[in-house]
């Protein structure tokens, strides 16, 4: 007695055809995730500005600039898993203007062998939430974080400079 074969070609096909199309999706949706991811990161950060400061070429700047102090920056930089390299420059700020500083605003800039900037960066540092303000005759650890650069960037030097404060 011969049993006919069982074929299925309609559930087999089917099963197969939803496999295909749920790893489809699946691959369209983690790539966008992706790409959403590394448009974030390469945007950059966006410089943040302290809101009615003294800025270089004003008179008060001229009088209490030269006695907001940084000591010699450092720099320490990591790769990124995407590829870029972040940079982390860090100096202490000193304050012998003889008021509180109520807000301060450093630029971190990389520049290459020219002495034109790779990229730069300036962040508020006070206020912050660690440093409501910096008192008279004190001091404070400044880091600036600067992303986006890569292998290729000449990176020659690094700098960090006040570009904005606020007294109490």
């Amino acid at each position: 007695m011969a049993t006919p074969d069982r074929q299925l070609p309609d559930s087999d096909d089917s099963r197969r055809t939803v496999i295909i199309i749920v790893a489809v999706v699946a691959a369209l949706a983690i790539g966008g995730l992706f790409y959403v991811l590394m448009l974030s990161v390469g945007s950059g950060t966006t410089e943040a500005k302290l809101e009615g400061a003294i800025r270089p070429g004003s008179p008060e700047f001229e009088q209490y600039g030269s006695k907001i102090v940084l000591d010699k920056p450092e720099a320490y930089q990591s790769k990124q898993a995407l590829g870029g390299i972040v940079m982390n420059l860090q100096t202490v700020v000193h304050n012998f203007s003889g008021r509180t500083l109520s807000g301060l605003e450093i630029k971190g800039i990389v520049v290459d062998h020219q002495n034109k900037p790779v990229n730069q960066r300036a962040a508020v540092v006070v206020p912050s939430a660690r440093q409501p303000e910096l008192e008279n005759n004190r001091s404070m650890i400044v880091v600036v974080l600067l992303e986006g650069m890569t292998d290729k960037d000449d990176r020659a030097d690094i700098r960090m400079e006040v570009s904005g404060f606020k007294f109490k």
